[in-house]
């Protein structure tokens, strides 16, 4: 294959052109290197390298002026506002900053194709009066501030350029304008200098007067890298430019038009892969390219190019280790860097300027890898200690002076991070740069693995004295939204540049790079509709219409644009690999791209189509199983030498995993901060509040005048009990407010419910509130000491019947503390659990000689109060009327027997801990 580069240095050379006194000039500066690296075996002798600059850094020179940073440029558009519009209907400049870039966008565009500013803005605003408000008689402020804007843009132009001009600065399209203006002077004082433009395609009208004029006068060759599949199409997009180039420049009614080629007719191997996700798109590059290096070893021909640019970390991190020399050439954008999720984290915590901030912001920042490390002390990561207060203390909102507080010093670091930044741009930039000298001090600079992180704070560091230099300059910044508004924009346009070497290697690039250069196999992702071509997009103040009238670029040019590029790709390729992401569900995901389509339809080479996706196995599930080893058996030895507790057998039922990791290895549920109170903990607070209401009585007889008495402190009991269980957690407001309302109305509605029983004639004697219970308990086989213990809610007498009440503050029916089949109770834990509890706190209080048979046990549900005491019971089967509900010496032997098959199943050195599968 030979490179469209090579082909125009062979035509030069055959020419008898002097290399040393040519310039080439060239769509992006990267393919100048490929000119020096194609010339050197061209020539027999050395040589000073011609001169090469890229199309933008020629006509910057031309035009004598120095092309601003977009971020300067609006601020230097503000100060022009500012200049004409009257102060009653200025905006903010984070208001303006929002709608600037469309405005400089539409000035760049009618500078470069050399429009009058007058004629189109005149233009615009008889359209603006003629499609709204024209006829209207009474027009409102609104209406007259809206007209006064369009009426406002070409003096805003006029006194923007000025100003501009004034400085030897500008904008692209103002820096094309005034090249254009010194051109013949140009031409005049460079007689003899031959410019070589190579590999254009689309030119903007004062790109093309400049290549025209140079052209004319003998001081320019021009190369279009065109196939003749495409020019002689005159519906074919790839050709839409050159063949509006050749048809009405002049230059070509009398001269050689160079070149068409017919390379895209030759055979190709087209493979079109539908993958879904970038993720899989990464990966799916990654086979291709370990395919590719078993059967072209030589990477330095293959091209992998992107069409969606935040698909470059993906693809680096699934390169085939066999790949040592790549060459990026797109940069990687700082948004994507971890870095710019920290700060993000930062400015979102600062925005509003808030007294106090929101729990999860706070650990978001102590956690985040980028900052944790700051908070290293010699008593260890200060953070570590923060994040646990937080947790435990269930402290949802925090202020600097509190988490100063927890820490138990002064820090400057927590100040740094967490004093208000008083809505001050000033000292947000400030703070900002001082926590990434911070971050540097604490990196080993000789480690050659913090390389990148040093590179990141490098880059960050010039974002911010660039922010902190305009603020100096203009104070247009009167917020810190208006702040992180302009840190975005400039975030967006900063990347980090990867060093490598460009002619060695794979080859990985965005579209616009690829302009000028070939490769044998080229790969391209994202070819996706509303990606390739990005479709009708319309970032402008400038209609449709309007834009045609006046030769402004719309869509159909733009995708024009990129239709050549594309094409271009594949016009001397051999391999071809293009992928499009089939995901529905994402951004321009789903449908493929017209280019697709087309490549179809044209039927010059056999494609091949292929939709590939992850394979995912059948999810079987191992269950874990734990060995009972010597040191498990040790630990059941110990636990039932304690006691085991009627809730942990019952934990066993329902899976003997969490029973192992909970009672065997004593790992505890992380709880995460309670931002609203937990049933759990609402569960705590009734049971306490009772106890303490209800211990005074025991031994004695319940009266209506002590359950009356109870209710006026049944705001200030909760209250003290939230306060205990909810440590510093606020309860006063929303949900938990609502929590704390409804732990009130069950403890009332529970006392009512007494009260009217006693109303009815029933004695009710308290025998203990909160009654700790425990029993030996000998099972055959097991000769180490096995113990119950368990604390019963409440006991007391109804009528003179003993009964065993537990309470639940959830929702039980009757139906739950009800069994059939003594077997089941030790395996169902959804249905029988109920039972087992209430049946475990009976048999331990027998067995204490606590209480004599028979007797009632059962469940008082909170949440079904209605219902009163939920009495355990037995019956014949599931539909049965009659039922057993006292308990009596036969109920508790037929319960010891599954009792005890349970604790020996536990003890049972030869039954290993299996996982169950449980509904979550």
């Amino acid at each position: 294959m030979k490179s469209f580069i090579k082909s125009v240095l062979l035509h030069l050379k055959n020419k008898n052109l002097n290399f040393e006194e040519l310039l080439f000039v060239l769509p992006s500066k990267r393919a100048g290197l490929f000119i020096k690296h194609e010339l050197a075996p061209l020539i027999d002798k050395p040589i000073f390298s011609p001169s090469i600059k890229s199309i933008d850094e020629f006509i910057e020179e031309l035009s004598g002026l120095k092309v601003l940073p977009n971020i300067d440029l609006t601020f230097r558009l503000y100060d022009t506002y500012k200049k004409i519009t009257p102060k009653e209907e200025l905006e903010t400049f984070d208001s303006f900053s929002k709608w600037s870039q469309t405005l400089l966008q539409d000035f760049n565009e009618i500078d470069r194709y050399l429009v009058e500013h007058k004629q189109i803005f005149d233009y615009l605003t008889a359209i603006k009066e003629l499609n709204h408000w024209s006829k209207e008689t009474n027009q409102t402020e609104l209406i007259k501030n809206h007209l006064q804007f369009w009426n406002r843009l070409k003096v805003f132009y006029s006194v923007f350029t000025k100003d501009l001009l004034e400085f030897k600065s500008g904008y692209q399209g103002l820096i094309y304008r005034e090249a254009c203006e010194n051109l013949e002077a140009y031409i005049e004082n460079n007689n003899g200098k031959i410019h070589v433009f190579l590999g254009f395609n689309a030119l903007n009208k004062a790109e093309s007067l400049i290549i025209q004029e140079l052209l004319e006068s003998d001081q320019a060759h021009i190369y279009w890298d065109i196939d003749e599949s495409f020019i002689t199409d005159p519906i074919h997009d790839a050709g839409l430019f050159i063949r509006q180039h050749k048809t009405s420049w002049n230059y070509f009614k009398n001269q050689a038009f160079n070149w068409l080629t017919k390379d895209y007719q030759k055979e190709k191997t087209i493979e079109i892969v539908g993958v879904p996700k970038l993720i899989g798109q990464a990966k799916y590059i990654g086979q291709l390219l370990e395919a590719i290096d078993t059967k072209q070893p030589d990477f330095t021909k293959v091209a992998v190019v992107l069409g969606e640019e935040n698909l470059l970390l993906p693809l680096l991190n699934s390169l085939p280790k066999s790949i040592k020399k790549l060459n990026v050439t797109m940069g990687l954008e700082l948004k994507y860097t971890p870095l710019a999720s920290a700060f993000n984290l930062l400015f979102k915590i600062h925005q509003k300027s808030p007294s106090s901030f929101y729990y999860k912001d706070v650990t978001n920042i102590l956690s985040h890898p980028s900052f944790y490390q700051l908070f290293d002390s010699p008593n260890g990561n200060l953070a570590n200690k923060l994040l646990r207060e937080i947790q435990t203390k269930n402290l949802t909102f925090l202020t600097s002076e509190k988490l100063n507080s927890i820490s138990g010093s002064k820090s400057n670091t927590i100040e740094l991070f967490f004093n208000s930044w008083n809505n001050n741009p000033a000292l947000g930039i400030k703070n900002c740069i001082d926590i990434i000298s911070r971050i540097k001090n604490k990196i080993d600079v000789k480690k050659t693995e913090k390389a990148l992180e040093l590179e990141y704070l490098y880059s960050f560091n010039k974002l911010f004295n660039q922010l902190q230099l305009l603020n100096e300059k203009y104070k247009y910044l009167d917020s810190i939204a208006s702040l992180y508004a302009v840190y975005n924009d400039l975030l967006a346009s900063e990347t980090l540049d990867f060093e490598g070497e460009p002619l060695e290697g794979l080859q990985i690039m965005g579209m616009l790079e690829s302009r000028v250069l070939d490769f044998e196999t080229v790969i391209i992702s994202s070819v996706n509709e509303g990606i390739l071509p990005s479709g009708k997009t319309n970032n402008s103040f400038i209609p449709f219409d309007v834009k045609r009238e006046n030769g402004l670029p719309t869509f159909k040019e733009k995708d024009a644009v990129y239709t050549y590029h594309f094409y271009r790709l594949l016009q001397r390729s051999k391999n071809i690999y293009i992928l499009y992401n089939t995901d529905n569900d994402a951004i321009n995901g789903g449908e493929k791209s017209r280019f697709i389509t087309q490549l179809e339809i044209e039927d010059i080479h056999k494609i091949r189509h292929k939709i590939v996706s992850s394979q995912i196995p059948a999810l079987i599930k191992d269950k874990t199983e734990i060995l009972k080893t010597e040191m498990v058996l040790e630990a059941i030895q110990e636990l039932s030498c304690k006691g085991f507790s009627p809730s942990s057998l019952t934990n066993y039922i329902r899976n003997p995993i969490d029973f192992y990791y909970q009672k065997i290895l004593g790992v505890e549920e992380f709880d995460d901060v309670e931002e609203n109170i937990a049933h759990n903990t609402l569960g705590s607070v009734i049971h306490k509040t009772l106890e303490d209401f209800y211990r005074p009585m025991e031994k004695k007889i319940l009266t209506v005048e002590y359950l009356n008495s109870l209710k006026e402190n049944i705001n200030l009991s909760v209250s003290e009990h939230f306060k205990m269980f909810y440590k510093e957690g606020d309860f006063s407001k929303g949900k938990n407010l609502i929590i704390f309302n409804i732990a009130k109305h069950y403890i009332e509605a529970f006392i009512n419910n007494e009260i009217e029983t006693l109303k009815k004639g029933n004695v009710i004697k308290i025998i203990a509130i909160e009654a700790k219970t425990s029993c030996a308990i000998k099972i055959e086989g097991i000769d180490f000491p096995i113990r119950l213990k368990g604390t019963v809610d409440r006991i007391d007498q109804f009528n003179g019947t003993t009964r065993i009440v537990d309470y639940k503050t959830g929702k039980v029916e009757q139906s739950k503390v009800e069994i059939i089949d003594w077997e089941e109770i030790t395996t169902d834990y959804d249905k029988f659990s109920k039972s087992f509890q209430v049946l475990c706190y009976s048999y331990m209080l027998y067995r204490q000689k606590s209480i004599n048979l028979p007797v009632e046990a059962g469940i008082i549900s909170f949440k079904n109060l209605k219902k009163g005491f939920l009495k355990f019971g037995t019956k014949a089967t599931l539909r049965a009327t009659t039922k057993k509900q006292l308990i009596s010496e036969e109920t508790l032997l037929n319960f010891e027997v599954e009792l005890k098959k349970l604790i020996a199943e536990i003890c049972n050195p030869n039954i290993n801990f299996i996982e169950k599968d449980i509904d979550q």
